[in-house]
C-alpha cells in the first residue's frame, strides 16, 4: 500500500477501505466522458502521497476546502496502471475540534532548515577563498527565508518540505567523503558548486506556503534552474567585485551539472569539480528515488514502473533498515 494510505486507518480489511487526515496537494475539476463532474486530487501526508477521485461530486454538497486545506476522506484502495489510487467516497474539511497540525501533513524533510541551513554556512566559513567564501555566504543570505522551507523538486527526489537544503547538504557531505580520497580536488570550489547548484529552484518552482510545491513558474519553464543560478551568480559577483575567472568557473558548473544536453546542460561538464559535482548530484537524487520507492512496498516485491529509471519496476529486498531522510550530518 502507498506511504499516505498507510498512515490512514483501515476500516475494512475485505474491501481495502481507509479513512483518515490528509493535505490536498492539487485539486482540479474535470469531467467524464460522459460530461459528469469529478474532483482529480493529489492527496499528500508527512509520509507520501496518493491520487484520489472523487466521482460522485455535487458542488453544491462538496465544499469549503481546496489546494493546501486538511480534510478528512474515506474511501477505497485500488491499482490503477501499476500505482495505488483512493477512490473517494466521503471527504470533508478538517474541524478545529478535530485537532490536526498542518506540520503532521506536509513531507517534510527530518531536520530543521535552521540546522540544515547552519551547518552549510558552517562549511563556507572554513573556506580558504576569500572571493567563494563572500559570494557563497551572500547568495546563502540573500535567499535564508526561502530555503528553509523549499522543496528541491515537483516530484521525485527531495519533493520535500526543506528538501532543498536536504538535498544541498547530502551532496556537501558526499563531496567531503570524496574529497578525502581525492585530496587534489579543489574543495573550495567544488563546495560553492554543491551549494549553489540548485539554487535558483526557489525562482524555478512555486511554492505553497506550507512548503509544498505547486507548479513551474514562468521562469522556470523560460530559462530553468541551471541558467538562471548561472545568471544570479554572475550579478551578485560582480556587485561583490569577485574575479571574473571565479564567477566564470562557479557558473560552468551551475550550467553543467546535469551532465548531458539532454536533461539541460549548455555544457557537459569541463573541469574534474564540475564533474564531481554532476556524479553527485545524480547518486543523491537516485539514492533517494531508489529508497523511497522501495519502502513503499513490502519486503519481497516490485514497485509499479518509475518511469523517471527507465519504467524499471524496483524490488525490495528487505534488508535497509534506515530511511530515505538519513542524517546529513554523518561526520566521515
Amino acid at each position: 500500500m502507498v506511504l499516505c494510505a498507510m498512515n490512514f486507518k483501515t476500516v475494512s480489511n475485505r474491501d481495502n477501505t481507509v479513512e483518515g487526515f490528509c493535505l490536498i496537494k492539487s485539486m482540479d475539476k474535470k469531467l467524464t466522458a460522459k460530461g459528469v463532474p469529478y474532483l482529480d486530487m493529489i492527496l499528500t501526508d508527512s509520509s507520501g502521497e496518493i491520487s484520489a477521485k472523487l466521482w460522485d461530486y455535487k458542488e453544491s454538497i462538496h465544499t469549503g476546502f481546496d489546494v493546501n486545506s486538511i480534510v478528512k476522506v474515506r474511501g477505497t484502495v485500488s491499482t490503477f496502471n501499476d500505482a495505488e489510487q483512493l477512490r473517494v467516497e466521503r471527504i470533508r474539511p478538517a474541524a478545529d475540534s478535530d485537532e490536526v497540525n498542518i506540520g503532521d501533513f506536509v513531507p517534510s524533510a527530518s531536520f530543521s532548515g535552521e540546522d540544515m541551513y547552519n551547518e552549510i554556512v558552517r562549511t563556507v566559513d572554513n573556506f580558504k577563498s576569500g572571493e567563494l567564501k563572500l559570494l557563497t555566504k551572500t547568495i546563502l543570505e540573500n535567499n535564508r527565508e526561502k530555503l528553509l522551507y523549499w522543496p528541491a523538486a515537483l516530484k521525485l527526489h527531495h519533493a520535500l518540505r526543506g528538501g532543498l537544503l536536504f538535498h544541498t547538504l547530502s551532496i556537501l557531505k558526499l563531496a567531503q567523503g570524496v574529497s578525502r580520497v581525492y585530496p587534489f580536488i579543489d574543495t573550495d570550489l567544488l563546495y560553492t558548486g554543491v551549494i549553489l547548484h540548485d539554487i535558483a529552484k526557489l525562482e524555478e518552482i512555486q511554492v505553497s506556503d506550507v512548503g509544498i510545491s505547486i507548479a513551474y513558474s514562468p521562469d522556470g519553464e523560460l530559462v530553468g534552474h541551471l541558467v538562471r543560478g548561472a545568471i544570479n551568480v554572475a550579478v551578485t559577483g560582480k556587485e561583490l567585485g569577485i574575479d571574473p575567472e571565479i564567477l566564470m568557473l562557479v557558473e560552468h558548473m551551475l550550467i553543467s551539472h546535469h551532465g548531458e544536453p539532454e536533461f539541460g546542460v549548455a555544457q557537459r561538464p569541463k573541469f574534474l569539480e564540475a564533474e564531481v559535482l554532476s556524479l553527485l548530484d545524480q547518486l543523491d537524487a537516485r539514492v533517494f528515488i531508489f529508497s523511497s520507492c522501495e519502502s513503499g512496498v513490502n519486503p519481497g516485491e516490485f514497485t509499479g514502473r518509475q518511469w523517471a529509471l527507465d519504467n524499471r519496476r524496483l524490488y525490495n529486498h528487505g534488508r535497509n533498515t534506515g530511511e530515505p531522510n538519513a542524517d546529513p550530518f554523518v561526520e566521515f
